[in-house]
């Protein structure tokens, strides 16, 4: 049975068909002690990142193949910016965009953000809303590493785009 919803999965998302009956964002939201520092990995899916963008009229991106555009990486970072909002403490985290890559099937894009000179984590809020404004179904994971690696997973969507953990 498992092996069957793994195909279904599979050719649902396959490049083939174009199409996924999921909308799924998946990001790491990681605390690193010794460098003082919120660091996260975030992966989104090629096509849908496309889509939201192509709305806000920006088409023919091609991420991470040799024909993306010179602009695709700025109009990336603008959206995760918009859409992707950190609070530290009670203040507005200003975060580095360290860059994205292809994943290993290149359906998506792992995108790398960097919060620095975080001295003390005492609460976090996130806010991802990311391709809620294009997938009604759209669900965003993020799994959490606080201070003394205490773990958590939040589950994002329309409705609930925000969530505040204390540690």
């Amino acid at each position: 049975m498992l092996n069957i919803l793994i195909s279904l999965l599979f050719l649902a998302s396959s490049p083939a068909n174009n199409l996924h009956d999921f909308h799924l964002s998946k990001a790491l939201v990681e605390y690193n002690e010794g460098e003082k520092a919120i660091q996260v990995s975030m992966h989104i899916y090629l096509d849908d990142l496309e889509e939201a963008l192509r709305q806000q009229g920006m088409d023919s991106l091609f991420f991470c193949t040799k024909k993306e555009n010179e602009y695709a990486e700025g109009y990336l970072e603008a959206y995760l910016r918009e859409h992707f909002i950190l609070t530290v403490n009670g203040q507005t985290a200003s975060y580095n965009f360290l860059g994205k890559e292809a994943s290993e099937d290149f359906q998506g894009a792992w995108c790398y953000i960097e919060v620095e000179n975080v001295t003390q984590l005492s609460e976090l809020a996130i806010r991802n809303d990311i391709l809620l404004e294009v997938f009604d179904d759209q669900k965003n994971v993020i799994q959490l590493v606080g201070p003394k690696k205490k773990r958590g997973t939040l589950l994002l969507q329309k409705g609930r785009e925000e969530e505040t953990v204390k540690f």
